[in-house]
């Protein structure tokens, strides 16, 4: 299977639950932390490729839930920036194998990519934090 380098957002349930998944179907980690890592915004974009930006954005985090951050509204360059500021705001997990990157849990297109056992993945859909009503993003 895959060596996977995952940068996660530490303490965050729904990153614990993804690394259950991949761990479940074989593969190799290498956790990192998300908000640590000195990101440029070179490096940023390689994990989103030609994704919409707004899919770059995770939705769960408290200045999009409140309407202060439209993703749907902001571009390419002002994305990494912000982003590049404000980790909080990047989609989690971001995850790496070899020279491919890939930004969020996305069942089908993690399948897709490297494997995942469907009985790891479950009924639950891990693309999510399960507690993003009682926490901060």
């Amino acid at each position: 299977m895959a060596k996977v380098i995952f940068w996660e957002k530490p303490g965050c349930q729904g990153n614990a639950r993804q690394k259950e998944i991949l761990l479940a179907s074989g593969h190799e980690l290498e956790v990192r932390n998300l908000l640590t890592e000195a990101w440029t915004e070179e490096e940023l974009a390689r994990f989103f490729g030609s994704r919409p930006v707004a899919e770059w954005f995770n939705m769960t985090n408290p200045k999009v839930k409140a309407g202060e951050i439209a993703p749907s509204r902001v571009g390419r360059e002002e994305a990494l920036e912000m982003m590049v500021a404000e980790p909080l705001l990047i989609v989690r997990p971001l995850m790496q194998v070899g020279g491919e990157r890939l930004a969020g849990f996305d069942v089908g297109m993690v399948h897709n990519w490297i494997g995942l056992k469907s009985e790891a993945v479950g009924d639950r859909d891990p693309k999510n934090c399960p507690c993003v009503q009682s926490q901060a993003a």
